[in-house]
This record gives structure tokens, sequence and C-alpha cells, in this order.
């Protein structure tokens, strides 16, 4: 039997083995396969069939298979260079960046849908390394298209960003477990020094301070992984509660300049890089941590004045752009008059909090307005009345990140739990990962997903 023959005959054995898989379409898999074996020539689409390991293993196993019999992977072991193709980038309806080559496609015989979902599915911490592929996927990863089609097709990968005492700012990866050290910030030093507030709002990490001509704000964007200047809020401040959701966050509360307590808010827009101003709160609060769930924005605990504590919460319907007031929303309030915000998490739409004067992970209930005992945090938040401590909100799991001294030195432990509906006492926390030489500090700490 002739050689391409039987290939063409083994490949639609492979295809059919698929289809049975996958259903009658075939999906991604099925489109991949068709077009190799209409054209088997392109290094590229090994790379794509390759990235189907985020789709099914098993299939991966049999396509690399096949794929050495059509002799794809001698291009990489013979070190064969790629065809250098020229290209272009044009701006369409619906797509912020659709880059195409010399055919007009991404990748010769593939749909640029297909090829955007593969890419879309691959981990983010391999986008530099697609990057350097050629020119066309440089621009395409540049764009920052794949992460708008991510949130699109509801695919997150969530990194840690801290800051501790001894190390600049770093990103943590929970899935591959990698650390990743950040530029440096081009700051002053007063910037440097003075204490900082964090928040991730889509692919942005924005670090809040003063400077010494006065407040600034710095911003990491993932997609051109550097430091920028970001644009100021309409009115400046510190000390405020914050959240995000999606590309939007939102600022509410804080002190300005000169030390007024205020209750006007702010919603950020990283696609546009631009603040709106937001109604009003009921009163003013500092000091106070803010979250979304549900799809409102709320704010609680904080400080009225410098000696009054709160309380009360505050809700913040987006459709109505109305502030709704909720009593007792946190009892416990900002006993000590040094003490942090609340250190407070949202995971699948329930609140948690970790009571800094008991050691306790809560629960509220949002029924009742009531708090409930979980589980004993992993370490003690009362040493420093809440600072220096990071509990957030990591996908589906809840993150304690803190300092420890030990025989070793002083290092940064981060600390796992996922929640369970039926038993919240669950199992222990896990150690997620130890970061030495980083001190035992933790100064801001944020958690971008996208």
């Amino acid at each position: 039997m002739p050689l391409k023959i039987q290939r063409e005959r083994e490949m639609e054995v492979l295809i059919t083995k698929q289809e049975r898989m996958f259903g009658a379409q075939g999906g991604l898999q099925h489109q991949i396969l068709i077009s190799i074996q209409q054209d088997c020539s392109s290094f590229h689409k090994f790379l794509l069939t390759f990235m189907l390991i985020y789709k099914n293993v098993s299939l991966l196993k049999k396509m690399k298979k096949c794929l050495f019999k059509m002799d794809l992977i001698m291009p990489i072991v013979d070190g064969t260079p790629l065809k250098d193709e020229k290209f272009t980038v044009r701006r369409q309806p619906g797509n912020l960046h659709n880059v195409r080559g010399s055919n007009d496609c991404l990748i010769a015989g593939l749909h640029d849908d297909v090829v955007l979902e593969c890419l879309a599915l691959a981990c983010r911490s391999d986008y530099p390394a697609l990057s350097c592929l050629n020119k066309s996927f440089n621009l395409l990863v540049g764009s920052g298209y794949l992460y708008k089609l991510r949130r699109q097709l509801g695919i997150f990968e969530h990194w840690v960003y801290l800051s501790c005492s001894l190390m600049p700012w770093e990103a943590f990866d929970p899935t591959r477990m990698k650390w990743m050290r950040l530029p440096r910030m081009p700051c002053d030093e007063c910037f440097s020094y003075a204490d900082k507030e964090s928040l991730a709002v889509g692919t942005q990490l924005l670090v809040f301070g003063r400077e010494l001509t006065g407040f600034a704000i710095w911003m990491y964007s993932l997609v051109r992984r550097d430091w920028s200047r970001c644009p100021l809020m309409n009115l400046p401040r510190c000390l405020f509660g914050s959240g995000s959701c999606g590309e939007i966050s939102i600022v509410a509360g804080g002190s300005d300049r000169v030390g007024r307590v205020l209750k006007c808010a702010e919603m950020y827009n990283s696609e546009l890089g631009r603040w709106e101003t937001l109604p009003d709160m009921n009163i003013p609060r500092k000091m106070c941590s803010g979250f979304f769930m549900d799809g409102k924005f709320y704010v609680i605990g904080g400080m009225s004045s410098h000696t009054d504590p709160l309380t009360c919460g505050e809700e913040y319907n987006l459709d109505t752009r109305t502030w709704r007031r909720i009593h007792n929303m946190y009892p416990g309030g900002n006993r000590a008059t040094h003490q942090s915000p609340p250190l407070v998490a949202v995971v699948n739409n329930q609140l948690y909090a970790a009571d800094q004067s008991t050691n306790e992970v809560k629960k509220y209930d949002k029924l009742n307005n009531t708090w409930n005992f979980v589980k004993p945090l992993p370490m003690r938040a009362d040493s420093y009345n809440g600072w220096g401590l990071a509990f957030k909100a990591c996908g589906d799991k809840l993150l304690v990140i803190g300092g420890h001294r030990g025989p070793q030195g002083e290092v940064i432990l981060l600390r796992s739990w996922l929640p369970e509906d039926r038993n919240n006492r669950g199992p222990e926390w896990d150690v997620l990962s130890v970061r030495e030489r980083a001190g035992a500090f933790v100064y801001n700490c944020a958690i971008m997903g996208c």
C-alpha cells in the first residue's frame, strides 16, 4: 500500500475515534485533525495539536503517535527554521486585534477562531514564550485580546501578587507553583517607603501611595509586563475600601490629602483607563474593606472619624446606582485604634472573614445578617492587630498569607483551604508554598484572575 494512502487511512481512523469521543461535530479537536490531514507541513499545527493537552490527554497521545508517522515532528528535532511570513494587523468589530499571516489567517488551514480558542486554553504563563514564535504571535499576545477571549470563555487563572518586607513585587502561579519577579517599579523613594494599597483589576495591578508631589498610582500591565503611571482618581485618597470584578473596580471612602474622612466613591475601568465618579455612600468611612458579592459592591467596617468605629456596611447596586445601609453587618468593628481594615474574602459568592481578635475564620449568613465560626486560622492575626497578614480569595479557595520565624530564618507561608458547602470545617489548611528570604510581613497582596 502506498505510504500516502496508508497515512490518510490512519488519519481517518483517528478522526473517527475522535468523533465518537466528542460527538458528530468533533469540536476543536476534529477541526484541527481535519486541517492536519489536508496539509501536514506546518510546525504551527503541531504546536496547536500539542495544546490539546488542555482538552484531553489520551487523545493527545494518539495524535502524537500519528504525527510521528506523518513526519510532523522532524522540523522540531532537526532544528529546521520556521518560514518567515509577512503579517498585517487588522481591526474588526468584536475583535480588538485580529492578527493574520500572509495567507489571511494566523495558521494556514485553520480558522482564526479555532487558533484563538486553543491559545486561550493555554496557561497564561506560557504567553511570553508564545510571543517569541513569530511576529504574528507576538502581536497577538501583545494586543491583550487573548485575555478578553479568556474572560468571554470563562477561563481564569488566579495569580497571587505580593510585596513583602525584604522583596519587591512578585507573582506566584498556584497552578505551576512558580514564583516570578516583577520589574522594578520606577517610583521615587517617598513612594517606596510610604504605606501603600493595592488591587488587581482586569490585567492590571494598581499600587496606590504617596510621592513627593502627592498621591500617585503605579500600574503593572500583565500584557506589556512593565510599570507605568495610572491616571489619578477624581478625588485622590488613601485608606479606602476597594474591590474588583472583571475589568472594573470600585474604590469607596478613605481619607483625602488633609485627612478628611470621605464618603465618595469612584469606579475604574481597566479597559478604558478611566475613573468615573459614583454616588456618595450614606456615611463617610476610612480603614474599611470592599468586595463584590452577588453582582453588587459592598463596604464594611472602618472608622467614621479618627475615634469612632463602624459596625454597619453599605451595598451598592450597579444597576440602580444606589447605596443601601446594612446595620450590624460587621459587629466586630475596628475595636483597636491601630487595627487593620477587616480581613475579608468572597469565595463562590460567600463572604468569609478572618477575625483579628480571636484568630478564627467566620462565614457571613446573608439571611440572618450574622457571622458563624468556621475554623481556626492557621496563623495568628492578633500579633499586629491584623497587619502583615493577607486573607484572600483565590478562585474557589481561601488563602492566608503571612510570615513565620523559624530556625531557617524568616519566610512567607501561603496556606490554602477549599470551603465545602456541607462541611465548612473541612480539611486542614494546606501549605501551598514557602517563600524563603522574603521577610515575615506582608505589606500588600492582590489576586489577579484572568
